[in-house]
């Protein structure tokens, strides 16, 4: 029963926060944003400027960005899951793609830095073809290294 009401609550929080983010980056909603600071500007002389006047709005805005952190972050988590699972689909429909970079995200830092230096590797590889479409995988680099360490130790005598 805990576990329908956690999906519920989920499932809740998700639709209200794609309403929201969709609500809230629209042009009418920045435009309806900026005439109440513009009105709050302009009321100011009204109020003498005092401290509740400056209260209003320092509080109100603070309250609504400390709200729109939450459904944004959840918007934003949907989004980047999405992403990943359709560029894993991508990766592991493509017979030449190497499926060791589905779930890449997962990988530590130094892990994605390690990756990182091989395709900066790949890339200079890659600018010596003369055959603009001439393509590499991990595989292929990897048989090409260890051909070449083959090579410098029968080379080398040992």
């Amino acid at each position: 029963m805990a576990q329908n009401n956690k999906e519920s609550l989920t499932r809740r929080f998700d639709h209200f926060s794609t309403l929201i983010t969709r609500f809230t980056g629209r042009p009418v909603t920045f435009f309806s944003a900026l005439l109440i600071v513009i009105i709050w500007g302009i009321t100011g002389p009204l109020f003498h400027f005092s401290d509740t006047w400056q209260l209003v709005i320092n509080t109100g805005t603070t309250i609504i960005t400390f709200l729109m952190v939450f459904v944004i972050q959840q918007s934003q988590n949907k989004d980047t899951v999405a992403i990943h699972l359709k560029l894993n689909e991508l990766i592991a429909a493509t017979k030449t793609a190497s499926n060791r970079l589905v779930s890449v995200e997962d990988l530590t830092e130094e892990e994605l830095i390690t990756l990182k230096e091989f395709y900066v590797k790949l890339s200079e590889l890659s600018k010596t073809d003369k055959d603009l479409f001439a393509t590499h995988s991990i595989d292929e680099a990897q048989q090409l290294h260890s051909f070449k360490k083959k090579k410098d130790h029968i080379q080398s005598g040992c």
